[in-house]
């Protein structure tokens, strides 16, 4: 379990509330005003109660008949001004904290969008989710009470005060004694809460990644029978949570103590004194009457400005961890002088290319490969050869260590990443559907693509057929990543929108590896639709695949360890001719000659 964080400077409540509306806040200025003139107002009507209360004793002491009419009226009206402007200023101070949260939102997902690939491989989908909802809903609670806060129960608390010291100045003083007692614990409790909070939303974040991984695999629980196992291990976490939250939840509960104490404590002196003061006829009933009501109305707003504190924490915990991801920089950008991608053809060179994931796995090794435009290169080799590694380096995932990858003799990172995106399309065996239309997938790559060129690609990748089938046809929604539709399927709605994309460099990886026999036969179809004319680089373990192209490189240990055409290699009886034998040949005949053929398939396919 992750240790409770310490408060720095850098996150203390200060700083947090200061940037909190410098940078987000500041925009809604005239909102904020406004909601705080109304709660002005608010304020004004509810420090009239004491007065009228005390008016009305008076008049009843004195007999004065009006009080019968002329009072209600006052407070009917009182009431109606104070009712008016709360809704306005609710409605004003909800809509700044909406959009003030919708801003951080926006700004949370564009980053996320900008991040380096390795950002989201270090953070699980289900934590990048629960900031945008465990997250987002403490922010908005704090933020709507905060503004509520500081624009109304402050404002009435003040204006109470104000009347009681007009009431009477020294009955005013001994009330106010009592609550800075209650300041300093509050605070307190405070710094734990936020440390509480923090945890409670970090858990909140494994539980919310346990689950989209157990809702997305439950086909493979269901066929290993692990349901039982899956139960527990969610349950664990429920319970986990349980105990987080229950922290958090008596941390806030601590706060009531002092402040019912500090409540009850100057009600009870006002009693007292006040009290006496009648008994000794120093005081009238209509004072003390007044000063008690205007005691009780600010009871709640002041013990409304004890709570924030517990409110404010748990959402500046959120925002704390809002502002770490929008604070967290890219590797991979643009440089200072980057230039759009000029293509002459499209020609793709790796030169003396060195690259490690960590320091201690060197993923390629000193690379050298050229595929002239237009032409088609395959790799082949074991997994964990750095096949996948190159396809990252030239589509700029990742940058190399030292070498060069060029486009056309362009430094791929000399160039703007989207001029360098645009000139290529990948498929890959993973294909990725969103649940739309199968007519906004095969658009995705080029959103303003017509409905003609749409049905175009799909004609050229050999879908047509079956999308004219389905019940909706191109607005048929595919389903959760492509669900309602078989592997071949996804595969040739994937090929289609490279299709669409018409990008002069083409990445297959894996693209046919997942497909049945008849399935890759349509798929084939359309690839060699696809390839013509072309800058091709394929990736693939099934060496049937990749025969025709016009170079194979053969990776091992992320070096290039043979080159050549594939009767080329067949002659030379290196790694490729092994994989060759081994996957061309007979059922049970992998043991009948030990000659490192078994070996190097456990590698190839492991």
């Amino acid at each position: 379990m992750q240790d409770s964080p310490q408060i720095s400077r850098t996150d203390s409540t200060g700083h947090l509330i200061g940037r909190m509306w410098r940078d987000w806040m500041s925009a809604y200025k005239p909102r904020v005003a406004m909601a705080v003139a109304l709660m002005i107002v608010v304020a004004a009507a509810s420090a009239a109660y004491p007065k009228l209360i005390e008016t009305s004793v008076d008049m009843l002491e004195a007999k004065n008949a009006n009080v019968v009419w002329m009072m209600p009226l006052a407070i009917i009206l009182v009431t109606f001004i104070k009712g008016i402007a709360s809704y306005g200023q609710s409605v004003l101070s909800q809509s700044v904290a909406l959009r003030v949260i919708n801003a951080i939102q926006k700004a949370m997902f564009a980053h996320l969008m900008a991040a380096d690939l390795q950002a989201h491989h270090e953070t699980s989908t289900g934590k990048l989710i629960s900031r945008f909802t465990n997250d987002v809903n403490l922010m908005r609670d704090a933020l709507s009470r905060t503004l509520t806060a500081m624009a109304r129960d402050f404002v009435t608390a003040a204006a109470l005060i104000g009347m009681m010291f007009y009431l009477d100045w020294l009955l005013a003083i001994i009330v106010l004694v009592t609550f800075p007692l209650a300041g300093r614990p509050i605070i307190r409790i405070g710094r734990r809460l936020r440390r509480a909070s923090s945890n409670a939303q970090t858990g909140m974040g494994d539980l919310t990644s346990n689950l989209e991984q157990a809702f997305s695999g439950i086909r493979l629980i269901k066929s290993y029978r692990m349901e039982e196992y899956e139960r527990a291990r969610a349950n664990d976490l429920f319970d986990h949570i349980y105990y987080l939250v229950m922290k958090t939840v008596k941390g806030r509960a601590r706060t009531y103590p002092f402040l019912e104490t500090i409540g009850g404590s100057s009600v009870a002196a006002v009693l007292a004194y006040g009290g006496w003061r009648i008994l000794s006829g120093t005081g009238t009933l209509g004072e003390f009457v007044g000063f008690l009501a205007a005691v009780i109305l600010a009871y709640q707003p002041i013990r409304s400005l004890g709570n924030l504190n517990s409110a404010l924490q748990e959402g500046l915990a959120a925002v704390q961890r809002s502002f770490d991801l929008l604070d967290s920089h890219a590797r991979i950008v643009d440089a200072p002088n980057a230039r759009d991608l000029v293509l002459k053809g499209g020609s793709v060179s790796f030169e003396k290319v060195t690259f490690a994931y960590a320091r201690d796995k060197t993923a390629l090794n000193a690379v050298d490969l050229r595929i002239p435009a237009g032409q088609s290169v395959a790799l082949v080799g074991p997994s964990g050869a750095g096949k996948s590694t190159v396809m990252n380096l030239l589509l700029r995932f990742n940058d190399v260590d030292s070498g060069t990858v060029a486009i056309d003799g362009q430094d791929v990172r000399t160039l703007t990443m989207a001029s360098l995106r645009d000139s290529i399309a990948l498929v890959s065996q993973d294909i990725t559907l969103f649940n739309d239309t199968v007519a906004a997938n095969i658009r995705f790559g080029r959103p303003d693509a017509t409905d003609a060129q749409v049905i175009a690609a799909a004609r050229d990748a050999a879908a047509h057929d079956f999308v004219s089938a389905l019940p909706d046809g191109y607005d048929t929604m595919v389903g959760n990543r492509g669900s309602s539709l078989s592997g071949g399927e996804r595969q040739r709605i994937a090929i289609a929108r490279a299709m669409l994309k018409d990008a002069p460099i083409l990445l297959l990886d894996e693209a046919t590896s997942a497909l049945d026999a008849e399935s890759e036969q349509q798929v084939q179809i359309a690839l060699e639709r696809l390839t013509a004319n072309r800058t091709t680089l394929v990736v693939a373990h099934r060496l049937a695949t990749v025969m025709n192209a016009d170079q194979i490189l053969v990776m091992d240990d992320g070096r290039v360890v043979e080159t050549g055409t594939h009767g080329e290699l067949q002659e030379r009886d290196g790694l490729y001719a092994r994989l060759s034998r081994l996957q061309f040949r007979e059922p049970g005949a992998i043991s009948t000659k030990d000659d490192g053929t078994a070996a190097d398939a456990e590698r190839a396919h492991g």
